[in-house]
């Protein structure tokens, strides 16, 4: 867990994070070249991680869409795994220990917590922004509120 120095650093690099993404998509209106980026400046800005990227909900399930990290699932059943049961129950999760989730996907064995944001188009699920970290209990309340605000912000571009 973070000291409270740290967290305090860390929120301040998150808020750099969010502002390098506002302007990164500012003016550009391809959807993957705006998730291209936004994952790679996600695991810029965010130390610990071995995957962060996004999943595109095509019918009843989530496909693989533009990531940074270890090849990954390519598809997703909605309710299935931690992103599937995001998408499904329109909520953001966050997972301290991924082998304590009922159903949790291994794409990669090395994750070890994960947390998912749904990303909502016209109030609709339109995908998720995985992250997963190979430390237990690696995301806390503070990544949770920046990575929320980063999925509103892929909300009002799409």
């Amino acid at each position: 867990m973070f000291s409270i120095e740290k967290d305090e650093d860390a929120e301040k690099n998150y808020i750099l994070m969010v502002e390098t993404v506002k302007h990164m998509v500012d003016g550009e209106s391809d959807v993957i070249a705006n998730l291209a980026n936004i994952s790679s400046v996600i695991n810029a800005y965010m130390d610990n991680l071995n995957w962060a990227g996004f999943y595109i909900l095509k019918g009843e399930e989530l496909v693989l869409g533009p990531f940074q990290g270890m090849p990954a699932c390519v598809r997703i059943k909605l309710g299935k795994g931690v992103c599937g049961t995001a998408a499904s129950e329109k909520r953001i999760i966050l997972v301290d220990d991924v082998e304590k989730f009922p159903g949790h996907i291994a794409c990669d064995s090395a994750s070890k917590s994960e947390l998912v944001a749904p990303i909502y188009k016209d109030g609709e699920v339109y995908g998720v922004l995985d992250l997963d970290s190979p430390i237990v209990s690696r995301f806390t309340e503070v990544e949770k509120k920046y990575i929320s605000q980063i999925s509103d912000i892929i909300g009002r571009i799409l």
